[in-house]
């Protein structure tokens, strides 16, 4: 579907796209089935995709796998592609916030490999990322196309600009592999930046216990509201809810403590601390009662 067909649907039918859904639809069918291939999309699997649009990328995963469930928030679409029959026969149409499912109850019922792959839409990206890895027990791997400033937080090494909780959380239960780096001319409406298609896989053995992400990521999150002052700082906060019988240097002084007790110094920019160094300390922090 080129462009021109794409604005003949969009305009035959009195739509106009959201930039608040951040709707970038791909336009290039050769360049879909290359991500799709890439993505590892193959017989025998489900599909899942997030932001049908008209269909680009969903008709090439169909093309590759048993089935496909794909999820559209925008109503006027899902009445294009239904009265238009955009979608193969192997494609399940859902009308439905991406953000809004109970993705576990959504992909019970199924033996089959689980893969995610999409275009996604720049609205849901980063919330919908940190809900894939509490599903990271059910997905083969999870391949999607974000705007390339959030790609690189997925791959930020420590002291970077672009390293945070969000580089964290990934770092300690997945990896992240850069497939593709997309230009804007691939898309309508043309994006204002460039975009990166990632793949991310589940590590083989997760290390964490049921919670521990969470646990880190409250840590984490509570830390890097203050990225460019020490980790005491932001963790000062929730150190007050932790202890608050205790006075305030008195705090201060077990949060220290804490720290040093996992080798963090407690004059560090959260920036400089490891992916490993967080999951430490949010033991030890679980354990110190």
């Amino acid at each position: 579907m080129n462009q021109s067909r794409l604005r003949e649907l969009l305009d035959a039918h009195g739509l106009r796209l959201s930039r608040d859904l951040g709707q970038n639809f791909l336009v290039d069918a050769d360049l879909a089935d290359e991500l799709a291939r890439k993505a590892g999309a193959s017989a025998g699997d489900l599909i899942l995709e997030v932001g049908t649009g008209l269909g680009v990328l969903t008709r090439a995963l169909a093309a590759r796998a048993d089935r496909v469930r794909s999820v559209e928030i925008d109503s006027g679409l899902v009445r294009v592609l239904e009265k238009e029959s955009l979608l193969p026969e192997n494609v399940e149409l859902i009308h439905a916030d991406a953000l809004e499912i109970d993705w576990r109850s959504f992909l019970d019922g199924t033996s089959q490999p689980i893969r995610l792959i999409a275009n996604l839409p720049y609205s849901v990206a980063t919330p919908l990322l940190r809900q894939l890895l509490d599903l990271r027990d059910r997905l083969e791997d999870w391949s999607v196309m974000l705007q390339t400033e959030v790609a690189q937080r997925l791959v930020a090494d420590p002291g970077t600009k672009e390293y945070g909780s969000f580089t964290v959380l990934h770092r300690l239960v997945a990896d992240v592999d850069t497939i593709a780096k997309i230009s804007p001319s691939r898309f309508f409406p043309r994006p204002g930046v460039e975009s990166s298609f990632v793949r991310i896989w589940p590590r083989k053995v997760d290390t964490l216990g049921e919670g521990e992400l969470a646990a880190v990521e409250r840590l984490v999150r509570a830390a890097f509201s203050q990225r460019r002052k020490r980790v005491t700082n932001g963790l000062g906060r929730i150190a007050e809810k932790r202890w608050p019988e205790l006075a305030k240097t008195e705090r201060r002084d077990r949060l220290e403590a804490l720290l040093r007790a996992v080798d963090i110094d407690p004059a560090l920019r959260p920036e400089r601390i490891e992916p490993e160094a967080w999951l430490a300390l949010s033991r030890r922090w679980a354990r110190d009662v």
